[in-house]
């Protein structure tokens, strides 16, 4: 009988043991389930567990009916989630290297050839007390829509002085620069916004209007996109440091090739986006020449000129990696 016991109690530690050898992470996302930026993480999701399988493992809890978006950063700094993602811009007040991002016309290919990722990573420990995981889903412009065809100045650039666009802080300042009167409006009701005429229309990238349905109330599209997309994947600082090596690699290899991955996913994704949209009926306004230049410099130049505005020498350092003259 003692035998018996023996055995079965070491057969119920061993299990025990087994039981705990696989990490689980939580996670959130700044989006709603249906959206493409969603859907994108959540294949990154699949190929760590897959890679991962009884060693690590990504539980995604939800998204902003979670935890609202612009708390999700510091509700993984403090530990309440294990990790978040979402655009770096929603802690730009507190975190002003997020602008190397939006201002950044190079892929993470390039920046982590050339170091501005490690960079970037070494401010998210240093300022948010979070580690960087990966910069998803890059090479996303923004672009600009309006319900009403816009006024042009006699160059050929667009007018739009006294016009309402729901703004959000990545580009206030670029509109404010146009004469722009900027609305703060959240994701879930610019659809409403744009049916009563609260907006005028708004900045966004292709990607999720058409799954929103604002393009139901636009009519214009304004080219050359400005801009690119933020999207990060950050972990809590205490719970990344007490990860073994081996799940360490398998969560940062898995990253670093899925920013590649996702990066290539989105320029043919983006070509069928616009020809939808075009589809659909919304006409596209492509600045030509110098005023189109000009248009898309100006966006990204608020960019780094804000970013300056709170550290310059900081906002140098980074522009040698990120932004290409």
């Amino acid at each position: 009988m003692r035998k018996l016991l023996t055995g079965a109690l070491a057969l119920s530690i061993s299990g025990v043991g087994s039981l705990h050898a696989e990490e689980v992470l939580s996670a959130v996302v700044a989006f709603p389930k249906p959206l493409d930026f969603t859907k994108s993480f959540l294949r990154y999701v699949d190929e760590v567990n897959k890679a991962g399988e009884g060693v690590v493992k990504i539980v995604v809890q939800g998204g902003p009916e979670v935890i609202p978006p612009p708390e999700q950063g510091d509700a993984v700094r403090r530990g309440v989630v294990d990790m978040q993602y979402g655009p770096a811009t929603y802690y730009l007040g507190a975190f002003a290297v997020a602008d190397a991002m939006v201002g950044s016309n190079l892929s993470p290919v390039e920046t982590r050839a050339n170091g501005g990722l490690d960079m970037l990573g070494q401010a998210f420990t240093d300022e948010m007390g979070v580690h960087l995981l990966g910069h998803f889903d890059t090479g996303i412009p923004f672009h600009l829509y309006l319900v009403d065809e816009p006024k042009r100045t006699d160059e050929g650039a667009i007018d739009l002085t006294g016009l309402k666009l729901r703004s959000q802080p990545i580009y206030r300042e670029f509109f404010e620069k146009m004469g722009v009167t900027t609305v703060s409006i959240p994701v879930p009701e610019v659809y409403t916004a744009l049916e009563r005429g609260t907006v005028d229309g708004l900045g966004f990238p292709l990607v999720a209007v058409m799954d929103l349905g604002w393009h139901e109330h636009f009519n214009y599209r304004i080219d050359p996109p400005f801009f690119q997309t933020d999207l990060v994947t950050i972990v809590n600082q205490a719970k990344w440091d007490s990860l073994s090596d081996e799940v360490k690699a398998i969560l940062q290899d898995t990253a670093i090739a899925y920013e590649k991955t996702s990066y290539d996913f989105f320029q043919t994704y983006q070509q069928e986006l616009d020809q939808k949209m075009r589809d659909a009926g919304i006409t596209v306004i492509d600045l030509e020449g110098d005023v189109g230049a000009a248009f898309a410099a100006s966006g990204y130049e608020t960019a780094w000129e804000r970013f300056a505005a709170k550290d310059a020498a900081a906002a140098g350092a980074f522009r040698e990696k990120f932004y290409q003259e």
